[in-house]
């Protein structure tokens, strides 16, 4: 496979991991306090990565490196994992799964203003079509939008763009892996006792899905997603890979059905489909 064969293969890996972030989180929001579980599973996945860089002796990153990993570290590491936890105490994780289709598109943008990417204009008037129909439906849906929880969400679009683009920059110097395991360790003088500070009083009462859940997004979502996704963004191009977070609504919402039990309307599946018909076509110009 070429390069960008292979850049697409990664980031589909990290989509699929990835999908399971939300209704993971949802579960763990349900016994554990939002704060806690953003700095337990930062410090979790930090002393693996911590332990991975020493165990291969990976070369440190050089001085220049330092706030572009901050950066990163505030986006995927804090940023992204707080805020949905937070919004996930207001909206369903099938319809907070919905503004994932908004990613692609804040991927984009940081990919051109931090990596100089120069997509056709035919591209942004699909990606912009696609993000019109994700937020029109997140607003106008009856009963499940939250004001605050919709916020929320559209805020952690943000930040993880933004940490998405700046590690893809990083990971063509310091390797994909590397990457993610640097700005976690960075975290970790935080994280770690900032997650002791907000241990729960009692943990007699936090049930088995909760602890599972938070294995999943120490392990899966804030490390070795992280490993195919930046690798696939550094391969395909930011821009042109990116677009494949469009189909983490798909597979996010068969896991909410499955798992959660959460109502999956025709409605929203059929805005799902229309936003990878945008994304498909936005593919073509991507270059």
């Amino acid at each position: 496979m070429n390069k960008a064969t292979n850049g697409w293969v990664n980031g589909f890996l990290g989509v699929l991991i990835f999908s399971g972030s939300l209704p993971a989180t949802r579960l763990a929001v349900a016994d554990f306090d939002p704060l806690f579980l953003t700095v337990c599973r930062a410090a979790i996945a930090g002393v693996l990565a911590g332990t991975l860089l020493l165990t291969f002796r990976q070369q440190r990153p050089v001085k220049s490196d330092i706030v572009p990993l901050l950066v990163v570290a505030f986006g995927v590491v804090v940023g992204f994992p707080l805020l949905t936890a937070l919004a996930l105490q207001y909206v369903t994780s099938a319809h907070a799964i919905i503004f994932i289709g908004l990613l692609p598109l804040s991927t984009a943008i940081f990919g051109v203003l931090q990596g100089g990417e120069r997509p056709r204009p035919a591209f942004w008037i699909f990606s912009t079509a696609g993000s019109f129909l994700v937020a029109g439906f997140a607003l106008f849906q009856d009963g499940e939008s939250s004001p605050i929880g919709d916020a929320l969400m559209l805020a952690s679009i943000i930040v993880c763009g933004l940490g998405y683009a700046e590690g893809a920059q990083l990971s063509r110097r310091l390797g994909n892996w590397q990457v993610i395991s640097w700005a976690l360790v960075l975290s970790l003088p935080l994280m770690l006792p900032l997650s002791f500070y907000f241990t729960p009083d009692s943990w007699a009462e936090i049930g088995v899905p909760a602890f599972i859940s938070l294995a999943y997004v120490s392990l899966f979502s804030m490390l070795i997603g992280f490993v195919f996704w930046y690798r696939g963004l550094a391969q395909g191009g930011i821009a042109a890979v990116g677009q494949l977070q469009l189909l983490q609504p798909f597979f996010g919402l068969l896991l909410a059905s499955m798992i959660l039990n959460e109502k999956v309307s025709l409605a929203l599946v059929a805005v799902n489909m229309a936003v990878v018909l945008c994304v498909a076509a936005a593919r073509r110009f991507a270059r």
